[in-house]
């Protein structure tokens, strides 16, 4: 759950492209932000805390001079948040400078880090992006090798961006589980995690970054090599088609937007309702609520008015706005009043806030509250990047469908079949890993994966 953008463009402002591209990936990351760029080989880092325009401003941007940038938005999956854990981070090796951003999580950065520090090697940082960094400024062969060398070693999920050497880098772990593609921008070459990026740059999608691919720009332009094979045809991650992938991007060449108004559809075919209105939990749920409206024929409304600033600062409300819980976030209009209304959302992951909404539901009036998801139950740890890798954690792994509704209040519940999820994607199953709604992972996993585990204590 991290944004990643890459730009290899002499003779103009990379920094700027940068945080342009960064701002469109803003969703995939609001922990911080940074941007690094290459002059003539010689590498500035600037990260911070804090969404993309608290971290930059006209003044920082102007100071970052270079022909190649990278940039990166952070969600921690391994490491706490804080300053030292941003991204990009700046590895000084024995043998070379690296930055580098990534976009997952090793399932061994345990044994990784053990080996380094065996080596003589200290890591500054108590995330596992450090680790990969680390292989490759500290290996004497040469650069394109020692990140070949790197991603043999590295398990689990890893879309890296980096600069070293007077190159762009960009790669991906052999399964292929967090996206990242490439885009042109006239003569010059932009990476980034997702194609509302490219859009929003101007570059032209023109095809994304292989499972086991290594991406190398320079001045001789762009060169590609398979590193290691794709392993079983790739396993991009479902829960980015459902979840976590902005609408106006396009995955595996399929557009996220049009595959939720089909979750939706597919959902009114599996869990139809007797209902007056349709009404999106914003706003991850609303094209699937647009699709179960059109499927149905009953009238689509906002009903919920979410406030989109409430997760982006640091001010925390006193006791009193507190205890107002989910109203920070969401409002109802008075519509729903007298309605039979169904309730669309993307998941339920814990429960807690689909709970408070359908109370608020209750409390403005509404008749009755159906809640349908479109995906199936989320009953698996995820060990390659998305935050929630405690199994107590997750509503589902140890309740029924029933349970859960009583839990929620609702007056119904339904979740979309696992069938249903992948017909919409339009894509076979064999190119993704389902592993949160099914525990059939794709690779080795640890026997539990804990946040902060390489915390100093």
């Amino acid at each position: 759950m991290c944004g990643l953008f890459g730009i290899h463009a002499p003779g103009r402002d990379v920094a700027r492209v940068s945080y342009f591209g960064l701002f469109a990936l803003q969703h995939r990351g609001q922990e911080s932000a940074g941007i690094a760029v290459s002059d003539a080989g010689r590498l500035t880092a600037l990260r911070d805390m804090g969404l993309v325009t608290q971290v930059f401003d006209e003044q920082k941007l102007r100071g970052l001079h270079g022909e190649i940038a990278i940039g990166h938005t952070r969600y921690s999956t391994t490491g706490s948040s804080q300053w030292a854990n941003a991204q990009p981070l700046v590895q000084h090796g024995s043998v070379r400078t690296i930055a580098l951003g990534h976009n997952g999580n090793l399932t061994n950065a345990g044994v990784l880090r053990e080996e380094l520090a065996a080596a003589g090697h200290r890591l500054g940082t108590t995330a596992d992006s450090e680790v990969i960094a680390a292989l490759v400024a500290n290996d004497p062969a040469p650069l394109d090798d020692a990140v070949a060398a790197a991603i043999a070693k590295l398990e689990g999920a890893f879309s890296v961006v980096a600069l070293s050497e007077g190159k762009l880098l960009a790669f991906r772990d052999p399964h292929g589980f967090r996206p990242l593609c490439i885009g042109r921008l006239g003569d010059d070459w932009v990476v980034a995690s997702e194609t509302c990026a490219l859009d929003l740059v101007g570059a032209e999608v023109e095809r994304e970054v292989q499972p086991g691919e290594l991406v190398v720009v320079d001045e001789h332009g762009l060169r590609a090599v398979e590193v290691v094979p794709v392993a079983n045809g790739g396993s991009l991650c479902i829960f980015e088609f459902f979840y976590l992938a902005r609408p106006d991007s396009r995955l595996s060449g399929v557009e996220v937007h049009g595959a939720r108004v089909r979750m939706g559809e597919r959902l009114a075919q599996e869990a139809p309702v007797a209902a007056d209105l349709v009404l999106p939990i914003p706003d991850s749920g609303t094209p699937a609520a647009i699709g179960f409206s059109r499927a149905l024929g009953v009238p689509f409304s906002e009903g919920l008015i979410k406030n989109r600033y409430v997760g982006r600062t640091f001010i925390e409300p006193d006791q009193g706005l507190r205890e107002q819980g989910i109203k920070l976030k969401f409002n109802p209009l008075a519509e729903v009043r007298g309605k039979r209304i169904v309730a669309v959302d993307d998941s339920i992951v814990r429960g807690n806030t689909t709970r408070q909404i359908v109370q608020m539901l209750f409390d403005a009036g509404a008749a009755e509250v159906h809640v349908r998801i479109s995906s199936p139950p989320v009953i698996g740890q995820c060990f390659y990047g998305i935050d929630f890798a405690d199994p107590d954690e997750l509503i589902a792994s140890g309740k029924t469908v029933e349970e859960i509704r009583d839990h929620i209040g609702a007056t119904s519940l339904a979740y979309l079949s696992l069938e249903g999820l992948q017909a919409s994607t339009r894509r076979p199953e064999s190119q993704f890993c389902r592993a949160c709604l099914t525990r059939d992972y794709p690779t080795p996993v640890p026997r539990e994966a804990r946040k902060l585990q390489f915390e100093r204590v």
